[in-house]
């Protein structure tokens, strides 16, 4: 068995939300802050706009549903890859599902991936499509979540 490989990921978040007094109460300051890593451009965020947030900025339910998109496309390329399955195009149109809790907190209960993915020849289309479930099988965002990822993939041969 191969030993197990071991990933350090640094990010920094900086509130920019202080609009002079705080948080003295819920109203009195901005969602907004400024995300970056090294080497990777910044990009600023904010809470859903359902929560006070700025909707012109991301918030962390879009970047976690935008995570789970970027981890199946990058699995299932390797998977496709892996399997002679040459994908020419692919794109995703997700959809999550939080639901909010009585004491103010809140959780996804699903997301729903949708690939649309274009391959070179028909005779690949059936494996295209089951590759996805191992793909799932391989996202490491997809196993660091509590709730379930559904794929409901569509498939076609590029013209």
């Amino acid at each position: 068995m191969a030993s197990a490989r071991q990933h350090t990921y640094a990010t920094e978040v900086v509130w920019t939300g202080n609009l002079g007094t705080g948080t003295d109460t819920y109203r009195s300051y901005s969602r907004d802050h400024r995300v970056s890593a090294a080497g990777v451009p910044a990009f600023l965020g904010s809470a859903d706009a359902a929560f006070r947030g700025d909707a012109g900025r991301w918030n962390p339910e879009l970047m976690l549903l935008a995570a789970l998109s970027q981890c199946h496309l990058l699995s299932y390329l390797y998977v496709c890859a892996a399997n002679g399955v040459v994908v020419t195009g692919y794109s995703d149109q997700a959809v999550g599902t939080m639901e909010e809790t009585g004491d103010g907190g809140g959780h996804f209960t699903r997301v729903l991936l949708r690939p649309a993915v274009e391959v070179a020849s028909a005779t690949m289309t059936g494996k295209a499509r089951a590759l996805h479930a191992e793909a799932n099988r391989l996202c490491f965002i997809a196993n660091s979540v509590n709730f379930p990822v559904h794929h409901e993939p569509s498939i076609r041969v590029a013209p």
